[in-house]
Formats: structure tokens, sequence, C-alpha cells
């Protein structure tokens, strides 16, 4: 039985912000330990600055998965289809206390060709889950229907379930100037878990899905790479993986054979000296919903 569309007739006052936000990037990946990280972080901060959102030690990002019985989103993935989504609820922050009234996205990641691309709304935690896991129509603006149909159509039409979780911190710095569209990202402690998917639950078993004391950073730019960030790149040896922190997690609990894809351990030793993040302290910090 067809659900009625909840949708306001009339549209938001246009002082006020809309929940909706769309944008594409390229994003190149780079698999670093955590102590060269620290260090790129400091040269990159030459000419980059840090994000209002990222507080020193970044700030927690976890994010709900959602796929299909048969992994579906996963194995397009794997296979590099051209065209290809990812349905996710995404809190910012750490998850302990996290209710019903806390701000939440509910994204599509998908990518066409080499350009990434995300739209996402914010919503009550309890309102998305109405909509991901109840496959209820919530309340949305005009200026939302389009989105929040597309979600439901995806969660209807291919039966998706919560599948992993995903969780890790963050910094960001951000381009200025000329580079106002580059962003650069650090992202360490990377775990998962494939039950306990409720973000506020109680002493949740998760497992590190990349090795501890490896970080991922990634550039990620609107159209192109600025020469510096590549020279530093090659001057650093860094190499470009193909790595997705879905797809680690789904083969590290053995939901799917593991692919040519999988960071294995055994090629990431960890370094013979010193304490793991010793740079890179962990504190917490309010972090906005919209963070990226």
């Amino acid at each position: 039985m067809s659900q009625p569309d909840t949708a306001t007739e009339d549209p938001p006052p246009l002082h006020v912000a809309s929940r909706l936000h769309a944008f594409n990037r390229y994003e190149l990946k780079y698999l670093v330990p955590v102590e060269q990280a620290a260090e790129l972080r400091d040269e990159l901060g030459e000419r980059m600055d840090r994000d209002l959102n990222s507080p020193v030690g970044g700030y927690g990002v976890w994010s709900l998965y959602y796929d299909s019985p048969e992994l579906r989103f996963y194995w397009e993935k794997i296979e590099g289809l051209k065209f290809r989504r990812k349905l996710r609820i995404r809190h910012y922050g750490e998850p302990v206390g996290v209710t019903d009234d806390s701000p939440v996205c509910v994204e599509i990641k998908q990518r066409v060709n080499r350009v990434t691309q995300k739209r996402r709304i914010t919503l009550p935690y309890g309102t998305a889950r109405r909509l991901c896991d109840g496959r209820e129509l919530v309340e949305h603006t005009p200026k939302e229907r389009a989105f929040v149909h597309e979600v439901l159509d995806l969660v209807v039409r291919l039966n998706l379930r919560p599948t992993a979780m995903t969780g890790y911190q963050r910094e960001a710095l951000v381009g200025r100037a000329a580079d106002t569209g580059l962003r650069v990202t650090f992202d360490r402690r990377i775990r998962g878990r494939d039950r306990d998917f409720h973000f506020g639950q109680a002493d949740p078993e998760n497992r590190f899905t990349v090795p501890p004391h490896m970080s991922v950073m990634e550039i990620k730019v609107n159209e192109r790479t600025p020469h510096w960030i590549t020279d530093l790149a090659a001057r650093r040896n860094l190499s470009l993986i193909r790595v997705s922190k879905y797809v680690q997690s789904i083969e590290a609990f053995g939901l799917a054979p593991r692919s040519a894809f999988h960071l294995h351990e055994a090629d990431c030793p960890p370094p013979a000296t010193s304490p793991l993040d010793t740079r890179l302290p962990a504190q917490e910090s309010p972090v906005k919903a919209g963070a990226q």
C-alpha cells in the first residue's frame, strides 16, 4: 500500500538553511604509518588550515552501512562498476550518549566514473532509523523530497538492512586562497563491527579493520589536485591505494571473501620502536553534523 507524501506544501523561508547537502569530488587515498601521517599533517599545515570542525586530535566518525542480503553494494565496489552507490547513516563525534534526538546524516555516496558524489540530509537519529530501518516516509520539505524518496526506494526495492559499522578518528585540513576546494583528511584507529548497530550501544565490540599503526590519508579536490601536493606525495614516496573502509570491514568479519584490495596486516608491519599514536592525542569536542 502506498504511503502519503508528507512533504510540506510551502517551502521554508529563504533564511532557513536546507538540511540537504550535496557535493562532487575527486579522491586520492594513501596508506601511511601514523607517525608519518603526523609529519605530513604538519607539513601540509604550512599551506593549509585546520578544518573548523576538527579539533586537535581529531573527531570521531561513525558510519552504519546498509546493503542487500547479497551484498550488492559490496560487489559493485569490488567489480569496479562505473556507477555505484552506498547508503549509510553517519554520526560525527563519539557514539556514547547518542539518543533519538541526536543529529545524524543519512547519506548516499555514489561513484560516477572517477567522480565521487555525496548527497545527504541531516535528521534526528530516531527519524533516520524510521526512514532506513522502519522504511517509513518521514516528514521532509519539498527540496528534500527527491532525496528522501530515493533513500526509501533503495531500502525497499533492494531490501537493504544494516550490514556493517565503521568508526575512526579523523583530522582534517582545508585549502586556502587558490586551493579553496582542497581538503585533506587523516583517518586513524579504523575499526568496525558486524553487530550491535545502534550508535548509542554500550561497550560494543569493535575490531581494528586496518592495522592500528596505519592511517588512511585522503586528498579530496573539486577539480584538479594542486601540483605542490602531488609533488609532496612523490617526495614522500606515497603510493595510491584502493581501499574502502566498508569493504575492509565486510572482509575482516568474513561476510565475503577477501579481495585483491584487502589490506593484510602482514603487509603493514608495525614499527620496531616508539608507542603508537603518541603525537595524535584524541580529544573530545563537539562536532557539527555537517562535518565531512
